[in-house]
Protein backbone atom coordinates (compact mmCIF):
# COMPACT_ATOMS: atom_id res chain seq x y z
CA UNK A 1 0.00 0.00 0.00
CA UNK A 2 1.55 3.45 -1.29
CA UNK A 3 2.70 5.64 1.96
CA UNK A 4 0.63 8.66 2.36
CA UNK A 5 3.53 10.96 1.91
CA UNK A 6 3.78 10.26 -1.52
CA UNK A 7 0.56 12.26 -2.48
CA UNK A 8 1.04 15.18 0.33
CA UNK A 9 2.31 18.24 -1.26
CA UNK A 10 2.91 20.57 1.49
CA UNK A 11 6.72 22.04 0.75
CA UNK A 12 8.15 23.75 -2.33
CA UNK A 13 10.98 24.93 -3.11
CA UNK A 14 11.03 28.47 -4.51
CA UNK A 15 14.34 29.13 -7.00
CA UNK A 16 14.31 32.94 -7.85
CA UNK A 17 15.95 34.54 -10.46
CA UNK A 18 19.29 35.32 -8.78
CA UNK A 19 19.36 31.02 -8.32
CA UNK A 20 18.07 32.20 -4.30
CA UNK A 21 16.18 28.91 -2.92
CA UNK A 22 13.63 28.85 -0.13
CA UNK A 23 11.77 26.20 1.11
CA UNK A 24 7.69 27.54 1.91
CA UNK A 25 4.45 25.88 2.48
CA UNK A 26 1.40 26.41 0.17
CA UNK A 27 0.40 29.19 2.01
CA UNK A 28 3.76 31.25 1.40
CA UNK A 29 3.74 29.78 -1.90
CA UNK A 30 0.95 31.58 -2.29
CA UNK A 31 1.77 34.65 -1.43
CA UNK A 32 4.95 34.69 -3.97
CA UNK A 33 2.75 34.32 -6.51
CA UNK A 34 0.64 36.87 -5.43
CA UNK A 35 3.42 39.17 -5.44
CA UNK A 36 4.61 38.47 -8.76
CA UNK A 37 1.52 38.32 -10.32
CA UNK A 38 0.86 41.77 -8.94
CA UNK A 39 4.24 43.45 -9.81
CA UNK A 40 3.28 42.17 -13.68
CA UNK A 41 -0.21 42.06 -14.21
CA UNK A 42 -0.45 43.95 -17.55
CA UNK A 43 2.00 41.19 -18.87
CA UNK A 44 0.00 38.03 -17.92
CA UNK A 45 0.34 35.08 -20.58
CA UNK A 46 -3.46 34.70 -22.04
CA UNK A 47 -4.65 31.51 -20.39
CA UNK A 48 -4.59 33.80 -17.36
CA UNK A 49 -5.95 37.21 -17.93
CA UNK A 50 -9.46 36.72 -17.63
CA UNK A 51 -9.00 34.71 -14.41
CA UNK A 52 -9.41 36.55 -10.85
CA UNK A 53 -5.96 36.42 -8.62
CA UNK A 54 -7.13 33.36 -6.71
CA UNK A 55 -7.83 31.27 -9.67
CA UNK A 56 -4.55 32.67 -11.37
CA UNK A 57 -2.58 31.69 -8.65
CA UNK A 58 -4.26 28.13 -8.53
CA UNK A 59 -4.08 27.48 -12.34
CA UNK A 60 0.10 27.98 -11.97
CA UNK A 61 0.92 25.40 -9.01
CA UNK A 62 -1.84 23.37 -10.55
CA UNK A 63 0.06 23.20 -14.11
CA UNK A 64 3.60 25.12 -14.57
CA UNK A 65 6.34 25.31 -12.78
CA UNK A 66 8.14 28.54 -13.58
CA UNK A 67 6.54 32.15 -14.02
CA UNK A 68 8.60 34.33 -16.03
CA UNK A 69 8.45 38.21 -14.90
CA UNK A 70 10.30 40.99 -16.07
CA UNK A 71 13.29 40.28 -13.25
CA UNK A 72 13.68 36.75 -14.42
CA UNK A 73 12.20 33.40 -14.12
CA UNK A 74 11.07 31.82 -11.06
CA UNK A 75 10.71 28.54 -10.49
CA UNK A 76 8.41 26.26 -8.13
CA UNK A 77 8.98 22.34 -7.04
CA UNK A 78 7.23 19.90 -4.67
CA UNK A 79 9.59 18.53 -2.11
CA UNK A 80 9.18 15.74 0.37
CA UNK A 81 10.83 16.25 3.41
CA UNK A 82 11.16 13.02 5.56
CA UNK A 83 11.40 14.13 9.24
Amino acid sequence: MPDRIMFTEDTYVVLSPSLEQQFVNLAELRQILDDLLSSCDTDLPADLQNLDRECQIDRLIATVCEFSTPGGVWQWYVVRLNK
